[in-house]
């Protein structure tokens, strides 16, 4: 794995970061409305889609890439291929891990005593 890739990959992650703190909903004091907005949670939402779809686009990227390699077309080469399968197959291993951190805070809240 190369350093630019990785590089990429963290960059990737920190535009996603400052995205949900810019978009985050401010928070109300109690009482003065009553539930909280609704909106961050579609905006949580909207944001875990746009990781998912772009997950789900490196794959494809990276499936493509490895279809014209095999079928011999010119100007794709064996690095190329390599390394767009290795960028899809850490996106995944990231969603991955949002995945298990997600349901283990769904979990300790859950457990949590009332």
């Amino acid at each position: 794995m190369s350093q630019m890739a990785i590089d990429q990959v963290l960059a990737q992650i920190r535009a996603m970061s400052s995205q949900v703190r810019l978009d985050a909903p401010k928070p109300t004091p109690i009482g003065a409305g009553g539930a909280a907005p609704v909106s961050g949670a579609s905006d949580f939402a909207s944001i875990l889609k746009q990781g998912i779809d772009a997950v789900n686009q490196s794959e494809q990227r990276a499936n493509a890439l490895a279809d014209a390699f095999s079928r011999g077309a010119p100007g794709v080469s064996l690095p190329q291929v390599v390394l767009q399968m290795e960028k899809a197959s850490i996106s995944l291993r990231a969603l991955t891990q949002v995945n298990n951190k997600l349901i283990s805070a769904y979990q300790d809240i859950m457990n949590m005593q009332m």
